[in-house]
């Protein structure tokens, strides 16, 4: 991390805000989700949300990039962050044919991922329900139109994060759940898969305190 700062550790005694900057795959769906991460909580952690991309090595790249220049950008406060993470889909029935390359990158940059299999609309659906099954992409999408439950519509891209906002624990126990149910997999050879918790639990954990 940047400045060798853990969200977990107590705040000294002139607090700077932990910062963390996410860079997300998906321009809609994501985006909204994580500006209404950031508005709860605002004033606890200062969350950044990068630009865009719908290719995942150009996205690892920029948050790359991004990081590297955060001490020297005006925009960025001159300030460096303790975490960047790239949101990132597997995809299915088919994975995205740059992912491999993307983590691989990350790996090698110190750049976190939030990886989902088949899609971020399953740490969606799992603020609902636990969702054990295989699904594509666009099957996720449309058990999470079911019901209007958090006003998504995969046509509009469109998320009521309100409505989401109550229910984290319960996403990040179905999330961990799936993952226990796997052991020794990964997200690329598990469908479902999630691990958006472990980028979203200790920043809403962060506000608990």
């Amino acid at each position: 991390m940047g400045r060798g700062r853990s969200l977990a550790r107590g705040k000294p005694k002139r607090p700077e805000l932990p910062r963390v900057l996410v860079y997300c795959e998906g321009e809609e769906t994501e985006e909204q989700y994580f500006k209404g991460l950031k508005a709860e909580l605002r004033g606890i952690v200062n969350v950044q949300i990068g630009s865009t991309s719908g290719e995942p090595v150009g996205l690892v790249r920029d948050a790359v990039k991004h990081r590297n220049r955060a001490p020297e950008s005006s925009s960025d406060r001159y300030t460096a962050y303790d975490e960047v993470w790239c949101v990132l889909d597997v995809e299915a029935p088919k994975p995205h044919p740059g992912l491999s390359q993307a983590l691989a990158t990350a790996r090698s940059e110190g750049i976190k991922v939030a990886l989902s299999n088949p899609c971020f609309e399953l740490w969606l659906l799992l603020h609902f329900q636990f969702a054990g099954g295989y699904s594509t992409s666009k099957q996720a999408q449309k058990l999470l139109e079911q019901g209007d439950r958090c006003g998504y519509r995969a046509d509009r891209k469109h998320l009521d994060y309100e409505r989401l906002r109550p229910l984290h624990g319960e996403a990040c126990a179905h999330a961990e759940r799936l993952r226990e149910s796997a052991p020794g997999m990964d997200a690329v050879s598990r469908n479902p898969w999630t691990d958006v918790d472990l980028l979203v639990g200790p920043l809403l954990r962060a506000k608990r305190r």
